[in-house]
């Protein structure tokens, strides 16, 4: 699998996870409080921070007609696309704000962008990457667009049927993108732990051979932990200060502990992959002598039979090893030994 960079950092296998703290609507038009969200996605041991470049009218038009009201049983029911983006967007001009916090305490910046128009303003900042989501996979001249920028571009696939996919990732390999990864997602916020398919993970390593992740919108940080093993190399999540207070995402966002702890468990994860090796660790050496051996289990003296009766497989592991067994039986001691005597050759006629 081609490995790329995002800054200094290699994505790709057996390279350390990319967490992604995505801070979409949680800043709830702040920009004291985006600030602080970034700083604290640091602390809390993200990789990088993400936004959302858009606005209300970049995303959709202002209109009562029944189209663009948001379904029920979802966060936002009772509302239009255009309130819901009015109240989610990152206004355009805190951009070089949040990229100096960002590049004060050290860690990337970069955006999910919409349309062209936010391709066109953010070519004017140093960004490291550029993410695309789900619901724009399809928009295969905006894909274009953004391969034509020359970065590496991340692409979440959610909703994507598999002709989908094939398309979106042909286009990226047309316009000539070779450093770019997919996310594998579930568009339901939040999303139902049985509907998330992490199976589609390693096949889409298999079918791409490039670096796949993982955009999680479930509840908690049980599903990185268990996609690392199974191949991502890319972990995504929401971010916010405080669950409590209400915003677009806040509900299947994670505050910083929650974050910190989730970061935690995706590190273990990656040291519990480990490599092919059947060397024994340190640990298991010294384990090692609690193996099975034959011993002596009652006094034998010098000429007498080994037998069932006076010789056992049993722990630990100074004798014979078990599968010699059956080649010590009907055979004679050398010596006279005592109960608890370990077996060897030199004790054997």
């Amino acid at each position: 699998m081609k490995s790329f960079f995002i800054d200094d950092r290699i994505i790709g296998p057996r390279q350390p996870t990319y967490i992604i703290a995505e801070l979409s609507a949680n800043h709830h038009q702040d920009v004291d409080e985006a600030i602080e969200l970034v700083e604290r996605a640091k602390a809390s041991g993200a990789d990088a921070v993400k936004i959302q470049t858009y606005t209300p009218d970049t995303m959709t038009i202002d209109c009562k007609s029944e189209y663009f009201n948001i379904g029920k049983g979802t966060l936002c029911e009772g509302e239009n696309l255009y309130q819901l983006y009015s109240k989610a967007y990152t206004p355009w001009d805190w951009t070089p704000k949040l990229m100096e916090a960002a590049n004060r305490i050290g860690i990337p910046l970069f955006s999910t962008l919409f349309d062209a128009t936010a391709i066109d303003f953010l070519e004017d900042f140093d960004l490291p990457a550029y993410k695309v989501a789900s619901f724009e996979s399809t928009d295969l001249p905006l894909l274009a667009k953004i391969v034509a920028c020359g970065k590496p571009v991340i692409l979440s696939t959610g909703m994507g049927t598999l002709e989908e996919i094939q398309e979106a990732v042909k286009t990226l390999q047309d316009n000539g993108c070779q450093d770019f990864a997919l996310l594998k997602g579930t568009s339901a916020y939040p999303a139902p732990i049985q509907e998330v398919n992490l199976s589609r993970i390693s096949d889409r390593i298999d079918r791409y051979d490039v670096p796949v992740g993982i955009s999680d919108h479930t509840l908690g940080g049980l599903l990185p932990a268990i996609a690392v093993p199974i191949g991502a190399s890319i972990v995504e999540k929401h971010f916010t200060k405080s669950k409590k207070v209400p915003g677009p995402d806040s509900a299947f966002s994670m505050e910083p502990d929650e974050f910190s702890e989730m970061v935690q468990k995706v590190r273990l994860a990656e040291k519990a992959i480990g490599s092919v090796t059947y060397e024994l660790t340190e640990k298991e050496k010294s384990s090692k002598v609690f193996r099975r051996s034959l011993f002596a289990v009652q006094e034998i003296k010098t000429g007498e039979a080994f037998t069932q009766e006076n010789i056992r497989s049993i722990r630990p592991s100074y004798g014979l090893p078990p599968k010699y067994l059956g080649a010590v039986l009907g055979k004679t001691a050398a010596v006279t030994m005592a109960k608890g005597t370990p077996l060897s050759w030199e004790l054997i006629n």
